[in-house]
Order: C-alpha cells, then sequence, then structure tokens
C-alpha cells in the first residue's frame, strides 16, 4: 500500500504491510523484525545472518605457485610438512613438453617419506591460487626478518595500508581474500589489524582497436598493419584487407597490444608515461594512439628548450623579491597556484588534472620575454618549479634538465616546492550580474570591493540600464564577491 505520487511512473519503495494481520501497517523492515521478534519469542526459530559465500578452491594444477606443504601417506593421510622442511622449494628441472600439470610428471621431486610413519609418500603437486600468497604478504612486509610469522608492534606500526592499488578485478576477490585473512590472523592472535588497507585504488583498463585479416581470419597487431591514405588498413606482408575492429582492453589473444620497447625507442620511457598519465584519469580506461603519444613527446620537447635556452643566463641572476611587472606577476602568482593545485591533484589521484595545469604554466612561461632581470629571475622560478612538479611523472628527463641547468642536489633528494599562501587568492572576483534572478551578464570586480562601487558599477552597465527604461528599480541584492542582483518591476 503506497500513497502519493502522480501515477506517471511505477513506485518501487516498500510501502507498507497490508492483509497480514500484526504486521499490518509496518514497513517491510519493521514487519520482518516483528515476525523473527515473534518466532524467537514462540521458541520456533531464531535470527541468523546467512551469507551467500562459496567454497573457495585454493589449488591449482601448475608449476607456477607456491607449494601446497601437504604429504600424503597411505596409512597417515594427509600430513602437514614439519616446520623445519619449510619452506618447500619448487624443483628447478622441472619439464613443460606434457600437458597437465608438470610436478605431476617430474619423477622424483613428488616422492618423499611421511614425516610421520617414514613409509613412502607423495608430495601434493598442486599449487596455491596466486590470490592465497597476495592475501597477506603486506603484513609479513612489516617485520620480513622477524623468527615469528608477524611483530605486533611492527604489524600495528605500519598496517593498514594507506593505499593498495590494482586492477578493477581485485575489487571484489582480492579485498574479500584479504579481509578474511585479516580477520583469521587477528583471531589467532598475530597483531594484525582488522582490515587490511584504508583505501583501495582500482586503475583502468588500456584499450586498442583490434584488425582481423579478412582472407584468414587471423588476428594481428599493430605492427602488422598499416593505415592507408583513404583511412583503410592493409596487411604489411601480404596486403590482404584488413577488418578494423572496436576499441577493446589489450589482450595477446587478440593481439591489439603496443610494444613497450617500440614505445620507448621510437619516444622514451618519459613521453610513454606523460600521455598515459595525462590521458585520463587512473579509475578509467585509457585508449591508446599514437597521437596522443606524439603530442606528449612534442610538449617533453617544448620543455627541454624552454630549461635549456636560457640555463646560461639563470646562473648569474641573484635572487629577487615578487616581480613588479604585472604580467610578471600575475605569472609568479600562476607558479604559486599551481603548486598548490598540483599538490593537491596528486594526493587525489587526479595525475591527469595536476599534468593539465603544469602544461597550462609552461605555456604561461614560454610567453615570458626574457629582457631584463626581473623576467629572468620569473622564467627561472618557473621552470625550477615545472622540473620539480613533473619530477614524479617525467623521471629522467626532469632530473637530466635540472642537472643541465647547473644543479648539484638531484631533484629527488630536494624537499617539495610549496605554495605562498598570499598569493592563491586572486585579487579581482568574477562577478554574476542579475536581473530578477536571472543571469544577464558577469563582470570582474576587485576582492572585497565596497557595496556601493558594485552597485553603482553594476547599475552603469549597458545591459541593466536597457532593462531598466521601463521599470523601476526595487532594491540591489549584493552577496559579496559572488553576485549582484537587480530587482525592478
Amino acid at each position: 500500500m503506497v500513497e502519493g505520487g502522480d501515477g506517471n511512473e511505477a513506485y518501487t519503495g516498500d510501502g507498507a504491510i497490508i492483509n497480514s494481520d500484526f504486521l499490518n501497517g509496518l514497513s517491510v523492515e519493521k514487519a520482518r523484525e516483528e515476525a523473527i521478534r515473534r518466532f524467537e519469542k514462540a521458541g520456533t526459530g531464531k535470527a541468523q545472518v546467512n551469507y551467500r559465500l562459496r567454497d573457495w578452491g585454493v589449488s591449482r594444477q601448475r608449476y607456477w605457485g607456491c607449494p601446497i606443504p601437504i604429504i600424503h601417506c597411505a596409512k597417515c593421510g594427509a600430513v602437514p610438512v614439519p616446520e623445519k622442511d619449510l619452506p618447500v622449494t619448487l624443483p628447478e628441472d622441472v619439464r613443460f613438453d606434457k600437458p597437465g600439470n608438470p610436478l605431476d610428471h617430474h619423477p622424483t621431486w613428488k616422492n618423499v617419506s611421511c614425516p610421520n610413519c617414514g613409509a613412502a609418500a607423495r608430495r601434493e603437486t598442486d599449487t596455491f591460487d596466486t590470490f592465497f600468497e597476495s592475501s597477506w604478504y603486506f603484513a609479513r612486509f612489516c617485520s620480513p626478518h622477524s623468527k615469528a610469522p608477524f611483530d605486533p608492534a611492527a604489524a600495528a606500526y605500519w598496517m593498514p595500508v594507506d593505499c593498495y592499488i590494482g586492477g578493477i578485478e581485485h575489487a571484489v576477490l582480492h579485498l574479500l581474500y584479504s579481509r578474511f585473512f585479516m580477520r583469521a590472523l587477528q583471531h589467532c592472535g598475530h597483531g594484525v589489524p582488522k582490515e587490511p588497507f584504508t583505501m583501495l585504488q582500482t586503475q583502468g583498463m588500456v584499450y586498442h582497436e583490434t584488425y582481423k585479416n579478412v582472407q584468414s581470419g587471423a588476428w594481428l597487431s599493430p605492427d602488422e598493419v598499416e593505415k592507408q591514405p583513404d583511412g583503410t588498413f592493409k596487411h604489411l606482408k601480404s596486403g590482404a584487407k584488413i577488418e578494423v575492429g572496436r576499441l577493446e582492453k589489450m589482450s595477446k589473444s587478440k593481439k591489439n597490444t603496443v610494444d613497450p620497447q617500440r614505445i620507448i625507442d621510437t619516444y622514451g620511457a618519459d613521453a610513454a608515461r606523460l600521455f598515459m598519465l595525462s590521458d585520463s584519469p587512473p579509475e578509467r580506461d585509457l585508449e591508446w594512439s599514437d597521437a596522443g603519444i606524439e603530442g606528449s613527446w612534442r610538449y617533453l620537447n617544448r620543455l627541454w628548450k624552454l630549461c635549456l635556452q636560457h640555463s646560461t643566463q639563470f646562473t648569474a641572476l641573484s635572487a629577487l623579491d615578487a616581480p613588479k611587472d604585472v604580467k610578471l606577476f600575475e605569472t609568479y602568482r600562476l607558479m604559486h597556484k599551481t603548486i598548490a593545485s598540483v599538490t593537491a591533484d596528486i594526493e587525489a589521484f587526479h595525475f591527469n588534472k595536476a599534468v593539465a595545469r603544469i602544461r597550462e604554466f609552461t605555456n604561461a612561461l614560454e610567453k615570458i620575454e626574457p629582457g631584463s632581470p626581473e623576467a629572468l629571475w620569473v622564467l627561472r622560478e618557473g621552470v625550477h618549479a615545472v622540473l620539480h612538479l613533473l619530477q614524479p611523472f617525467l623521471p629522467h628527463i626532469a632530473e637530466e634538465a635540472w642537472a643541465q641547468l647547473g644543479q648539484d642536489t638531484p631533484l629527488s633528494g630536494r624537499p617539495w616546492p610549496k605554495a605562498e599562501p598570499a598569493l592563491l587568492a586572486d585579487d579581482e572576483v568574477t562577478i554574476a550580474v542579475q536581473l530578477n534572478g536571472k543571469l544577464r551578464t558577469t563582470l570582474q570586480m576587485p576582492r572585497d570591493c565596497e557595496r556601493a562601487r558594485m552597485e553603482q558599477t553594476v547599475l552603469d552597465l549597458a545591459v541593466i540600464k536597457d532593462h531598466l527604461r521601463d521599470k523601476r528599480l526595487e532594491k540591489v541584492i549584493v552577496v559579496p564577491n559572488r553576485i549582484v542582483n537587480v530587482v525592478a518591476k
């Protein structure tokens, strides 16, 4: 039973219970609680939470994995490997020439004596699922040399992990397994915290077009095809026509992968890194494109030129105060704003925003005419700031440019730049001008401008004067640094 609504769309809420005796009028949640209470009072049932969980099969029939420390004996059954014999190591002379589990085919590794009775026995040849080890290793990392499994003091200091980064498949399975492991270890008295991670950051996938040979139906890699002037593709070797498929995540099965070595050889590792960081937020999917990485490569060339073309003049400069020239001062202010914004963006994992701000500031630096010591000083300070901010993204080029500028201490060993708080606030603000609550225009006004001056400036605007010719001014509402609303009838 529901009340209200306009009858134009379906009601999807809980509503209230009807035709149900003592439950009439209750919400679904309240009705459930009342029914449970009555069952428990009558002794015919009790409340219980059931999780829809299934058993986790942790064994895998493969060589690459952690051996399961169990020995199977015909007499004693499944016997744990004695602690003195741990860890169980994999054989190095394994062969992969037969289908199935390579450890099963090994002639000697699996044959051992039973730790209990000494009879001939067989080692477990399955290995653990990799999720099994990755669900607790971070706790051991807190005290890797401890003789105990975990040092409670170290676990208390380092855990939980501040930020765990992984693919989207970690968002459910790995996170669930890790939480189970932490609870089990805590229950066993190992001193680890209840929750393994404070934050989970899942990065997106890298996507690329797929290419298929129309004649053979075989998938082809981007290196095997060539784009034609008319926009079609052909097979480099055979000239066969190519069918271009949709964007899909890179995979070996569809061969739509890009060889990292080719990218590094052509553009450098920093250019590839910059493109991947700047193209989209880390949690979003990335569409790989040659045009994108070429754009990053061109920016790096501009940056290198900007850093080095005045390097000899930079070294001769002495320290100055904030510039007196208005344009130079605005560029200097933008530097401090960029430092503050990029610092916040990095902390929030907004790497694409951080890169965009740095590139915007670089554009401003390129417009400086270095005809005076003051201009050269602003340019030098700006270049230093850009290299500092880019160092986490471009460790090779940033450090090399820094050294070329005559700096002895590496950027990685210097403190992170700090923004001057006084330079972060704009002297001017954008004021929205409204007439009877509707936006008519905007204008720039000094921050914290006097009310009378704001009113008069707005009333002198042509767009406001035109509307007031046949109307009576009632009042002017001023919201400091934000809005001026002219009310007229």
